[in-house]
């Protein structure tokens, strides 16, 4: 199968994924970086301190029983170029048996720009942060510490999932994960990504999504702003739209750790995916 973005589907197109025999269901969390085995990292060492319905079904109990577990790897604080290269290899070396797995990771400030990405949208050069070109959709965004990533390294035949319900069922699990804070985010058309709901910060951006879908797997992923400085998304045009506002869960009031939000997204994540959590990474 060829490779698919989400610059694909800006475009009008779709596809689905050619269906395997598994459905999605149960989740071991585990400490993994790519298919080998390694020790976790404690989340809890970690220094950082009104949802709509689902667009689509969530799978049934049954069918949660039946599927194929999910890998939940705390990577911990990690140089993007390091997490970039993992999941390129991942998804390369990736067999039908592999595990699906989400990466929770922790960026230095970066800059990325998407495969059709204009740099353009960079407007502050001078400003040090280093900007890397990656093979994901969109355009320009910006990681740093106080930001949840999760990488999804899914299989899409496996677990029979069109790749725009994929990201529907992703912005889901950000919706869900944002009201389980009393925050409420919302969808816009024709813009991936989540969106504040309301209040002095009402469209807002605080929750961003790229994907890559290589022989029918996905690698990138979705980042949520938790507690950051939201300053160097003054100096780029975030996903390519002069003048977007972007914010943080703690703008908007709320206290949650890092830690205690990615795990929350995750399990979103999981659920979303038809998936339940069995055990958690300590």
């Amino acid at each position: 199968m060829d490779d698919l973005s989400l610059n694909t589907l800006a475009s009008g197109a779709d596809r689905r994924i050619d269906p395997a025999d598994a459905r999605v269901s149960s989740v071991d969390v585990a400490g993994r970086t790519g298919a080998t085995d390694v020790p976790a990292s404690p989340p809890s060492t970690h220094p950082h301190g009104a949802a709509d319905a689902p667009a689509v079904p969530l799978p049934s109990s049954a069918e949660r029983l039946d599927a194929p577990p999910v890998d939940v790897v705390w990577r911990g604080i990690e140089t993007y170029a390091v997490s970039f290269d993992a999941m390129r290899a991942f998804t390369e070396a990736r067999s039908a048996e592999t595990r699906d797995e989400i990466w929770l990771v922790e960026h230095p400030p970066v800059y990325t720009l998407g495969q059709a990405g204009d740099p353009a949208h960079l407007l502050a050069e001078a400003s040090g942060i280093p900007l890397v070109r990656v093979d994901r959709g969109g355009q320009i965004t910006y990681h740093g510490p106080g930001q949840v990533v999760g990488y999804l390294m899914f299989d899409l035949r496996r677990r029979k999932l069109m790749v725009r319900e994929l990201v529907t069922r992703i912005e889901q699990a950000v919706i869900d994960t944002l009201a389980a804070y009393n925050l409420a985010g919302v969808r816009k058309a024709g813009a991936p990504g989540i969106y504040v709901d309301g209040g002095p910060f009402e469209g807002a951006k605080i929750a961003a999504l790229g994907l890559k879908i290589r022989n029918g797997c996905s690698y990138h992923g979705v980042s949520l702003n938790v507690a950051m400085n939201l300053q160097p998304f003054d100096d780029i045009n975030p996903c390519g739209y002069a003048g977007l506002r972007t914010v943080d869960m703690a703008s908007l009031g709320s206290t949650a750790t890092w830690a205690d939000v990615a795990q929350t997204l995750a399990q979103h994540l999981i659920a979303q995916i038809g998936g339940r959590q069995t055990a958690i990474a300590a």
